[in-house]
């Protein structure tokens, strides 16, 4: 394993991050090589629990001759974020610079020419060189997932339509939820940006990307990393990264494959105090009551229902209770495009 800090200067004197960035060679060049990030909104720590288990076998694999393709790891893709606290509570989704999604504004490309990718240049500022920088890390990997979490819920995956349904194979080998396709653009995310550069040369077979929602943020222990890990090592075996005789098969997918479109966000009315009436995984019919929102406690004529406008699956739920105007509650996948689906760009801000 090779191991390379990179230093990333700051938008003011004396300010710096360091990027941590791990390489495992592999011995055939015709195998896939592979590129794997976790934490890119700082805080999301499921992901580098789950590395946190990989990079050992990887170190096994690597010393043992039994990895075939080359893999990249950033276990902290984003040091800028991870350490954007207001006051006790951790800010990573944003960079306080311009209030910018860390994982929105990618350069998007027509091919894979690190040479396009300028903007770790002189005189730009620290996020969009963190983003180049990672851009450039994943360049010429077949197999790239960027590891996240979202606030309740199973593991799903985004990832672009024509990379489905020939990823299943991730999918259930790490026992997913759903996986949400999208068409055309996500507002520049990573997934997205990462895609773009292959996408007219074809050949979608060998490629996986894919935005990994690995559970909920408070996910993040030693069962669930195991879980995790494994997951993501028997997805590099069955790939033909590693070689390994004795991890377990991958088996089928079983879970919901559909267009992000499909999803209904149910969104919050009102504000106030939010009463949950069901949870990741259940299945609720049209009409069916998800929540209550309590503006006025003490007051049942203020209470403001909120039901599901559709059948489906309720895949996430917030973690917040108190709950402002506007607010996401729950997402529910159902089985058609969703009467308020948008055209283009991503689910959320």
């Amino acid at each position: 394993m090779d191991k390379t800090i990179l230093t990333l200067p700051g938008d003011m004197p004396g300010l710096c991050y360091s990027l941590t960035v791990l390489r495992f060679q592999g011995s055939d060049p015709k195998a896939p090589k592979a590129y794997l990030q976790a934490a890119l909104h700082g805080n999301e720590l499921p992901g580098v629990a789950a590395l946190h288990v990989l990079i050992p076998r990887l170190q096994a694999a690597e010393a043992e001759g039994r990895l075939r393709g080359s893999v990249t790891v950033v276990p902290f893709a984003n040091p800028i974020g991870l350490n954007q606290f207001q006051w006790d509570d951790h800010q990573g989704r944003f960079f306080y610079g311009s209030r910018t999604n860390f994982n929105r504004a990618f350069a998007l490309i027509d091919r894979p020419d690190p040479a396009l990718l300028t903007d770790d240049a002189d005189g730009v500022s620290c996020d969009r060189r963190l983003k180049a920088t990672l851009q450039k890390l994943a360049l010429d990997a077949d197999l790239v997932l960027d590891l996240h979490c979202d606030n309740e819920g199973p593991n799903y995956l985004y990832m672009p339509a024509e990379l489905w349904p020939h990823s299943a194979d991730l999918a259930a080998v790490l026992d997913c939820g759903a996986v949400l396709t999208f068409e055309g653009g996500t507002d520049a995310s990573f997934d997205e940006a990462a895609f773009r550069p292959h996408l007219a040369a074809g050949g979608f077979e060998r490629r996986v990307v894919a935005t990994v929602e690995l559970k909920g943020i408070h996910d993040v222990g030693p069962d669930t990393a195991e879980k995790d890990g494994e997951g993501l090592y028997r997805f590099l075996v069955g790939r033909g990264v590693i070689t390994d005789a004795a991890a377990t098969p991958v088996g089928p997918f079983t879970g919901k494959g559909v267009p992000q479109s499909y999803v209904e966000m149910i969104r919050a009315p009102v504000g106030g105090m939010a009463f949950f009436h069901v949870k990741p995984g259940d299945v609720v019919r049209a009409g069916q009551l998800v929540a209550e929102l309590i503006p006025v406690p003490g007051d049942p004529a203020s209470v403001v229902p909120v039901h599901a406008v559709a059948p489906g699956l309720v895949l996430t739920r917030v973690l917040a209770r108190a709950i402002r105007v506007g607010d996401d509650l729950v997402k529910i996948v159902g089985d058609e495009r969703s009467a308020t689906a948008k055209d283009g760009g991503a689910l959320e801000s």
